[in-house]
């Protein structure tokens, strides 16, 4: 998800590929040379660190880290609201019944799939136009307008007197939803300094499993029509909340409004702290990046870059094909076929605050332990808990075996999965995004993967009801199971460590050129 999913260390992480991006602009066309690439991030990597090295000496004051926060946090209110987006489909109930009982309108089974998985299908279709024009008024202004279809969207769905109704609002609340999960991680990243970068990446992952979590616990105890007009509210106290802050200095240094970035700089460093080192790297980072870069085109046809291309689309590919999105979106109804003993919404709601509390966890061991041994854990578990489920549904539909001594069965097997999926296929695949591509291709290469990454979340919420209709909830179990197995794979024999590997390192291992000697030891 997310695809979700979305996106959270103390190092490298979603939003760091956010901020690279910027070095690199949206599909941008130019006729230098790929070679000259290369020597652009050598060149840009020693000129940074010298000058934050040097920024260190100038600084009489330490900067303020709480506005830094307060932008992170406000910023983040639009995850949360995507979050409950994300959630709103398991409070509808099994195949739709509290939504067809509360608003009187017949819906089947496909129908219902189609509500859900719309969501998604508006998300794939905003990630490139919404980096675009970000870029053209700014992430903030971006942000703030975005307030108006996630409004309406809602309001569509809670006025709804036809399933037409259903669907356009679910579309427009997924594209508001998805802009915002390419827009917040990037102004998280462009506000806040390195020493808390890691941390308010981590915000948004945190506040949109707070936000499936807020749906889960309201689900229950509210109505339909209630729980989307809350859902309603949340974009706007989000417009109230981030209009006071400021936009971000890299975006007014983009372009060419220097006193504005330095004033934006101010309001988020404090006012005694000495902005002009900071300014000065990041605005040379950005000229050099325009008087070196080279088309997307040209810097693709390395081998770095093609490797690189594999393992992004390969790890959002066995992200979403595992099924995540199908048990967020469907627990309620997974619970309800399982177990009666144990209410649905009770069993999503302890789903819910498991995943909360693993993407929190996850943000404390990625740097320690390192990427690989994170997705490999998380995958074979993965692989376990969905062949496990496959099998005890295979027992109660088909053997009709008597499962109800072992009805815990299925809610042990989900907790496990979304826990160890949050710890590591969950965040990892976008932290990675921003460690395994170069700056030249990373804008184009990154609004790609999380393109792929919707439009997989689709295809699993889309077209799970009907396999699970036609097939059974054990064949779709397994399926997930089998594409784990193969997940296991891949990460064990093509995805690289990258934890504590500086971007030129990085590039070398995927096959580019050897790295030049650094007189530091700068993370990629």
């Amino acid at each position: 998800m997310l695809g979700e999913d979305d996106i959270v260390s103390a190092g490298p992480s979603q939003s760091d590929f956010s901020a690279d991006t910027e070095a690199t602009p949206l599909l941008r066309a130019t006729t230098s040379t790929a070679s000259s690439s290369t020597m652009v991030e050598k060149n840009i990597g020693i000129s940074q660190q010298t000058l934050v090295s040097n920024a260190g000496d100038r600084n009489v004051a330490a900067s303020k880290k709480l506005p830094q926060y307060m932008a992170g946090v406000a910023a983040t209110l639009g995850a949360l609201a995507m979050g409950m987006v994300l959630g709103w489909a398991s409070a509808a109930g099994e195949d739709g019944k509290n939504l067809i009982s509360e608003y009187k309108i017949s819906m089947t089974k496909d129908e219902f799939s189609w509500i859900t998985s719309l969501v998604t299908l508006g998300a794939a279709a905003i990630c490139v136009p919404i980096g675009i024009l970000s870029d053209l008024i700014g992430r903030k202004t971006a942000m703030l307008i975005l307030v108006v279809p996630f409004t309406v969207g809602w309001l569509l769905i809670v006025f709804a007197n036809s399933l037409g109704m259903f669907y356009i609002g679910r579309f427009i609340t997924g594209v508001s939803g998805g802009a915002f999960c390419v827009t917040a991680p990037m102004y998280t990243a462009e506000i806040a300094e390195n020493s808390i970068r890691g941390t308010l990446g981590s915000y948004f992952q945190l506040m949109l499993t707070v936000g499936i979590l807020v749906s889960y616990v309201l689900g229950p105890m509210v109505s339909m029509f209630q729980l989307s007009l809350i859902s309603t509210v949340i974009p706007v106290i989000f417009f109230c909340v981030f209009f006071f802050m400021p936009e971000t200095p890299i975006y007014y240094l983009k372009k060419g409004n220097l006193d504005a970035a330095r004033a934006s700089m101010v309001r988020l460093r404090g006012p005694h702290y000495n902005v002009e080192p900071e300014i000065q790297a990041q605005q040379e980072i950005l000229d050099e990046a325009k008087r070196n870069s080279v088309s997307f085109f040209e810097a693709i046809q390395g081998k770095a870059a093609i490797k690189g291309l594999i393992i992004g689309f390969g790890l959002m590919f066995f992200q979403q094909l595992s099924g995540v999105n199908a048990i967020i979106f469907y627990a309620s109804t997974i619970f309800g076929k399982a177990d009666k003993s144990i209410p649905p919404t009770t069993a999503t709601i302890i789903v819910g605050v498991i995943q909360v509390v693993a993407v929190f966890l996850s943000t404390l061991v990625v740097d320690r332990l390192g990427r690989r041994i994170l997705l490999l854990v998380s995958i074979v578990a993965m692989f376990i808990t969905t062949l496990i489920l496959g099998v005890y549904f295979y027992l109660q539909i088909v053997v009709n075996a008597d499962v109800s001594n072992i009805g815990w069965l299925p809610l042990l097997c989900i907790c496990t999965f979304i826990f160890l999926f949050s710890m590591g296929f969950g965040p990892i695949p976008w932290m990675m995004m921003g460690e395994i591509f170069s700056s030249t291709v990373k804008g184009i290469a990154g609004s790609s993967a999380c393109l792929f990454n919707w439009l997989m979340a689709f295809v699993v919420t889309r077209y799970y009801v009907p396999l699970e209709n036609s097939a059974g909830a054990y064949t779709c179990f397994w399926i997930f199971s089998v594409v784990c197995a193969v997940g296991t794979l891949f990460i064990f024999f093509v995805v690289p460590e990258t934890k504590g590997k500086t971007l030129e390192e990085i590039q070398y291992e995927l096959g580019g050129e050897a790295p030049t000697p650094r007189r530091d030891s700068g993370k990629a």
